[in-house]
């Protein structure tokens, strides 16, 4: 035999060789083939997996599932039936139903088992089960929505909907059409955490899709995995009070451990209840909350509105100063009841002639005093621009003008200029420190949100550094380790220039202006603040922590067209420190004042003021401080 014909014999053996085995190995072992040329006769579901719950700090259950159902239709298996009945067991008109069906019906949706009505309630269910045997095509399909333990903090835990298509296009089939997704808050920040893994189901049907029983009993079924728990650094019950505080107004307050950046409360006014946006209804709920332009339910001010921090800036440029050395303790300003240099008068409220320190300038929130530092520190440099970049470098070294990298889904990084936007903004470089003098009082260009200002007063708590502000505090039981909210970050200011500042805020309790608020037993630090506000009355600011020694919380309150600081956000800061330490009132008049406390006639009359000719006045002093 030629060699030829044996390499012929050789790769003709080899060849059915391989064949044989790849044929043992599609018909024996691998059942993908199997599966694939059954799926016309199998119906595959997707089971849905149950979120992860949501507890609090100290393991209050806030957020957990309760199952729900869709109803699913066949529309080859609807025949003519009474509509009518069937709508009025479900709540919707004959039109919907008309709608429905056409949309499922849409090409081949006309033989498969498509949703008809989504998300029914447990309680609807129970009522409905025991008729749906009259309308044959239709049958329920089990899956999860969430409920909530307490009606507060929806705008922590955001909500879910359904993924949108582009949503399912770029998942890389890790969603599909019906899936539900976080849409905001912990929702959608931990989704991936939350979410869990689907499961299937497969379903033997004939020619007609009427069920025949589980494929080949189950065997290539998958369970769900359910999604992770977490522990949020929440204290529900500090929330829940300080919503009680902010009903009848506008703003926020958040607060903070300065130990860990924990979120201990995260309040926006007004707000709505999560369950609004379960179930049925959710799309008429949201609806309803969207197009609310007076409240504006959905907008979370504590993250994303910007105010001029006014006065609680002051701290600010007090440890820029005395960093920078153009200040000690024991500097001294007089005031004359304003600051004035030529045409330029920026009031103040000290008294007229006084001779004002530091530590005075704190509790007695004096302009002239952080006007002259202002303007000191911008004058240091060769030119205005570079100490206006060195003022800058100092303040976003607090957390301010930038965004944290937090876990929360939402944010803004507020506004903190630099020479160079002047130099745009006057268009011309020999702008002097004077043109900018407002920002020495927390006025003019710069801007923050409120919780950017709880986490200043959390960096004066520990004396120059802060960890990132964060909402998670374990998964699964295990505590975070993310560097970014474990290792604190440092400011520029030496942690020895502190301690006049420190002082100088527990003054404000003790002889300043929220000497009103004091809290007995408890040594207080804190700053107030009004910023101004050209459609009304204007904002009551305040910053504080305690105690002043080792401190367990530091806060900040918004309360929109309050007047000063010292009317609502101190009292409001005041009693919410109290319940946090000892978990008892014992100022009910207070108390009382702070919940019965209406803003909602200014409210109206700055939305009337709106709609009339617009203003943008200069900066003044602030006002009733």
């Amino acid at each position: 035999m030629s060699d030829r014909k044996q390499i012929f014999y050789v790769f003709f053996i080899l060849s059915g060789l391989i064949f044989l085995a790849r044929l043992f190995y599609i018909q024996v072992i691998d059942d993908s083939y199997k599966l694939s040329a059954e799926n016309n006769v199998i119906r595959t579901i997707r089971m849905f997996p149950p979120r992860g719950f949501i507890f609090d700090r100290n393991d209050s259950l806030l957020v957990f599932n309760q199952p729900a159902y869709d109803l699913m239709v066949v529309p080859k298996q609807v025949p003519a039936m009474d509509t009518v009945a069937f709508c009025a067991l479900f709540g919707i008109t004959q039109e919907n139903f008309k709608q429905y069906l056409a949309k499922s019906s849409e090409g081949y949706f006309y033989y498969k088992q498509t949703p008809f009505i989504r998300q029914i309630r447990k309680e609807d269910y129970a009522r409905i089960q025991d008729q749906l045997f009259k309308f044959p095509g239709f049958t329920f399909e089990k899956r999860i929505f969430r409920d909530y333990s307490y009606q507060t903090a929806a705008n922590i835990f955001g909500y879910i909907g359904e993924v949108t298509p582009e949503q399912v296009e770029s998942s890389g089939r890790k969603y599909r059409s019906g899936d539900l997704i976080g849409k905001s808050g912990i929702e959608k920040s931990y989704e991936d955490q939350l979410r869990g893994k689907p499961g299937v189901k497969r379903i033997m049907v004939d020619k007609l899709n009427r069920e025949k029983g589980r494929f080949n009993d189950g065997l290539y079924d998958t369970l769900p995995v359910p999604g992770s728990d977490l522990t949020t650094t929440l204290d529900i019950q500090l929330q829940m009070y300080a919503e009680k505080l902010m009903a009848g107004k506008r703003g926020s307050i958040v607060a903070i451990e300065p130990a860990t950046g924990e979120i201990l409360a995260l309040v926006t006014s007004p707000s709505y209840d999560p369950n609004l946006l379960v179930g049925r209804e959710r799309t008429k709920n949201f609806s309803m909350l969207y197009v609310d332009s007076f409240s504006k339910p959905l907008f979370d001010r504590a993250l994303l509105a910007e105010y001029p921090p006014g006065s609680t800036f002051k701290v600010v440029n007090a440890l820029i100063g005395l960093q920078e050395g153009v200040i000690t303790p024991q500097t001294t300003y007089m005031c004359f009841g304003a600051y004035q240099v030529g045409n330029l008068r920026v009031g103040c409220h000290c008294p007229s002639g006084s001779a004002i320190s530091l530590r005075n300038s704190i509790s007695k929130s004096c302009n002239t005093y952080y006007c002259s530092i202002y303007k000191a520190i911008i004058d240091k440099f060769p030119t205005p621009q570079e100490g206006m970049d060195a003022w800058n470098h100092h303040v976003k070294s607090f957390g301010l003008g930038q965004f944290f990298g937090n876990d929360l889904s939402t944010g803004r990084k507020g506004f903190v200029p630099d020479g160079a936007y002047f130099d745009k903004a006057y268009r011309t470089t020999k702008w002097k420190s004077l043109s900018t003098v407002f920002l020495g009082i927390g006025q003019g260009e710069l801007t923050v949100t409120p919780l950017q200002l709880a986490n200043v007063a959390a960096i004066v708590a520990n004396r120059g550094f802060y960890y990132t502000p964060h909402i998670v505090k374990k998964i699964d039981g295990q505590a975070i380790k993310a560097p970014e909210f474990t290792k604190p970050k440092y400011t520029t200011v030496d942690a020895a220039h502190f301690h006049e500042v420190v002082e100088g805020m527990w003054d404000v309790f003790e002889v300043g202006t929220a000497r009103g608020a004091r809290l007995e037993g408890i040594d207080m630090c804190g700053k107030t603040g009004t910023a101004e506000n050209p459609h009304g009355q204007d904002h009551s600011i305040f910053i504080a922590f305690a105690p002043k020694d080792n401190p367990k919380i530091a806060i900040s309150i918004i309360v929109e067209n309050g007047y000063w600081g010292s009317r609502w956000a101190a009292p409001i800061a005041s009693l919410m420190t109290e319940l946090y330490l000892t978990d008892t009132i014992t100022r009910p008049a207070m108390e009382q004042r702070m919940i019965e406390g209406d803003l909602s006639g200014e409210y109206a009359q700055q939305l009337i003021r709106k709609k009339g000719p617009k203003k943008n006045p200069k900066p003044t002093a602030d006002a009733g401080e």
